[in-house]
């Protein structure tokens, strides 16, 4: 590899991508055009950098396997940044074992990590926290080693651990540092600052308030009976009834929580439960089904009682029943929520992170478009969703898991 080539790819390491290009950026090899995409990428010309990327993996020959798969896992990053998250990963896994039969276990592990990204975006949380458990930070460099102290602390915030996301916050700082990337650090500090802001709302006796994820976490270890409408549960101290699959159950189980320690009338619980405008008797028999449903979910929690006016719920053990909700109180806050964190996404990968129907998310889409909260960019298959990130809200930290259907 001649000087020129070499000197580009250290200045890449180090975070100057302008370096990179002033060394490189009038050649055409394929070794000069992979680093180009590179610093493009780290400049965010996403598009140009997977152009330049596609190119050099054609160049390369036959028998230059591990440069195209260094060139393929560059590009498997900028479609994770471009949150391009259809593909199965094939390609991906291919260029690691590529990489790790040539011996270029820092690559190899980069592209592991991108692989655990991957799943932690789509909110398989369990397969990203097995994959990493495998890895030791201690075997790779300094930068390798934030990134995988940042996968650390976004699996520990959806998991709603805040200490622990905290304290691998402060270890992917102490890396960052060591690896004198400015960039590296500045998303350490903006992952740091996303504990800081609003995760949830609680709504409890008629009233409302915002809480920090530390306090979110304090609540569901503190016995409260907490109907959690981030994860579309029920739970008291440790003990979870998921309700994501049965969203009339947890919409009734909602309403009278919100109503606690008050009844709700039959009248109320119809309309937002079948969106039924008049009560009547087939209504009414639905309801009974319904309230008889949730009574056998909710057993060991709480029970049911029917009144004069409708139904309530009641604590076996817990002293207070509270709502936990969406910082933002709008009916496609999940969507906002991802939107939020500044990137671009496709309809179908939302879709895939938020675990719901492809249409489902699109009529989302549509309708924050016209409230002038999401922008569109480009047409048919490339179109691309944005929305100005939401002042003081934690974007993602509550979302690891699907929601219900229609």
């Amino acid at each position: 590899m001649d000087s020129l080539i070499t000197a580009a790819a250290r200045a890449l390491a180090s975070g100057d991508p302008l370096g990179a290009l002033k060394r490189v950026a009038l050649r055409e090899d394929p070794p000069a055009l992979a680093l180009r995409g590179t610093a493009m990428a780290q400049l965010g010309d996403l598009a140009r950098a997977r152009a330049l990327l596609r190119r050099a993996a054609r160049a390369y020959g036959p028998r230059e396997a591990l440069s195209r798969a260094r060139c393929l896992v560059a590009e498997a990053e900028i479609a994770i940044a471009s949150r391009d998250l259809g593909g199965s990963g094939k390609s991906l896994a291919a260029a690691r074992l590529t990489l790790e039969a040539h011996g270029d276990r820092v690559n190899a592990a980069h592209a592991r990590y991108l692989e655990i990204r991957r799943l932690v975006l789509i909110g398989r949380l369990d397969e990203a926290g097995q994959a990493l458990h495998r890895l030791d930070p201690n075997a790779v460099p300094p930068p390798l080693r934030a990134i995988h102290e940042l996968l650390v602390a976004g699996i520990a915030a959806r998991r709603v651990q805040a200490r622990a996301a905290r304290l691998a916050l402060a270890r992917a700082a102490r890396a960052a540092r060591e690896a004198g990337i400015r960039a590296l650090s500045a998303e350490v500090e903006a992952a740091a600052l996303a504990l800081t802001a609003p995760a949830a709302r609680l709504i409890a006796n008629g009233s409302e308030r915002l809480l920090r994820l530390g306090q979110v976490e304090g609540l569901l270890s503190s016995g409260t009976l907490v109907v959690d409408a981030c994860r579309f549960r029920v739970v008291e101290a440790g003990t979870a009834i998921s309700l994501s699959r049965r969203p009339v159950l947890f919409t009734l189980a909602r309403l009278l929580a919100e109503g606690w320690p008050g009844d709700v009338s039959r009248q109320r619980l119809a309309a937002r439960a079948f969106r039924a405008k008049r009560l009547d008797e087939s209504y009414r028999a639905r309801l009974r089904v319904e309230i008889g449903r949730l009574r056998g979910a909710l057993r060991g929690l709480a029970e049911v009682v029917a009144t004069a006016e409708g139904f309530a719920i009641r604590p076996r053990r817990a002293r207070q029943i509270v709502v936990l909700a969406q910082p933002v109180d709008d009916e496609h806050a999940p969507v906002l929520a991802l939107l939020a964190d500044g990137e671009s996404w496709s309809s179908s990968a939302l879709a895939l992170a938020l675990g719901t129907s492809a249409r489902t998310v699109q009529r989302g889409l549509e309708s924050l478009s016209r409230a002038g909260k999401v922008q569109a960019l480009g047409r048919g298959r490339s179109r691309r969703w944005i929305a100005a990130p939401l002042p003081g809200f934690t974007t993602t930290l509550l979302l690891p898991t699907p929601v219900p259907g229609d």
